[in-house]
């Protein structure tokens, strides 16, 4: 590797945070950081699994360069935030990685360091703690104006918490931009293979669940007023699907949900057909669904189909995610470059400013 600051990335050599982090060197030239640097890189790097937790803070904490009389001051902040005062004194060996990530992360985050270095460990976590954790982390990026450079797969985590995204494929970069710009390709990139995926093993309609009493022949989305399928839809204008399916028996009263999710499979909506005061009496034969969404609120972006049939009864029938890929685009009356960045709707506000009577 060349030398490399943190904002000099090329596409010509790999970027690893070990390497950063001086944990491992590299094969050629050398790593430059601008000031000190806490890493935080593996679950149970640094730790001694015969020492108790509270010994492993002494330990850890003199790794990253603090002395024993820091590491004591330190000591009742650390053990609350990884809420391990009942386990402090047994030895780490007892500890689940859960536990031992806890304690790693609030002693990383203890350490003033000018760069924190995180890599993938917050996964380990559960939700409660990540959650903790990312609200440190955007009190050390706000408030003690230090960097984070943080390395994952989570990427609605990521965007959330960063200011600059970079992405890297096989260690070499793609993209460095805006979390919403590098999150956007990076679910374009993700889509392409997953539909390259679903071609290649003729899996585009396959359920989830089936019972073997309906089969689902087409999924299709038309934009508005279209008279022909199409892969994009326009937002704030009107679209509909299609479903062309066969029941091989009798149904009565069924219920349809149909709804959209992303290629990381948040579900952003859905709609029921047990809404209705009338239900559909009986499906039997062949059959086509006609689904009309006056306006189409989801904000630019990469969406599928999910569709689901149940019985009188609420019993499934049939069930299916990825169905159908469609692109919500901006028209010629929305500024796309002043949309907001983050969530998935696009709600249809009426804007109205008057000075106060």
């Amino acid at each position: 590797m060349r030398v490399i600051e943190l904002d000099h990335v090329t596409k010509e050599y790999r970027l690893s945070p070990s390497t950063l982090a001086h944990v491992t060197q590299p094969t050629r030239g050398n790593v430059a950081i601008r000031g000190s640097a806490a890493p935080l890189i593996e679950v149970g790097a640094g730790f001694v699994a015969d020492l108790t937790g509270r010994e492993n803070v002494y330990v850890n904490g003199a790794i990253l360069g603090l002395s024993r009389s820091e590491i004591s001051r330190k000591m009742d902040d650390i053990i609350a935030f990884a809420e391990l005062e009942q386990f402090i004194d047994t030895p780490l060996k007892r500890y689940s990685s859960g536990m031992t990530v806890r304690l790693g992360f609030a002693i990383a985050t203890s350490v003033d360091a000018d760069v924190l270095i995180i890599d993938e460990v917050l996964a380990v976590g559960d939700l409660d703690f990540q959650k903790k954790c990312f609200d440190r982390m955007e009190d050390i990026i706000k408030r003690k104006n230090k960097t984070l450079l943080i390395v994952g797969h989570n990427v609605r985590q990521l965007e959330r918490i960063s200011t600059r995204m970079i992405l890297l494929e096989k260690g070499r970069l793609i993209i460095d931009d805006l979390p919403a710009r590098v999150c956007n390709l990076y679910f374009d990139m993700t889509s392409r293979r997953s539909d390259e995926r679903a071609a290649i093993e003729n899996r585009s309609l396959r359920p989830l669940h089936d019972s073997g009493e309906i089969e689902v022949t087409g999924v299709e989305v038309f934009p508005d007023g279209g008279t022909a399928p199409a892969d994009d839809v326009i937002l704030h204008k009107s679209m509909s699907i299609r479903v062309h399916f066969t029941a091989h028996k009798r149904i009565c009263q069924p219920e349809v949900i149909i709804g959209f999710h992303t290629n990381d499979f948040v579900y952003v909506g859905s709609a029921s057909s047990a809404v209705l005061r009338e239900r559909e009496r009986a499906f039997e034969g062949p059959q086509v669904l006609q689904c009309m969404l006056p306006d189409t609120v989801l904000r630019p972006g990469i969406y599928y189909v999910r569709l689901g049939f149940a019985d009188q009864f609420y019993r499934p029938i049939w069930y299916g995610e990825s169905l159908k890929k469609f692109r919500v685009v901006a028209g010629e009356t929305v500024d796309s470059a002043k949309l907001p960045e983050r969530g998935f709707i696009d709600l249809p506000i009426t804007w109205s400013f008057r000075s106060p009577v």
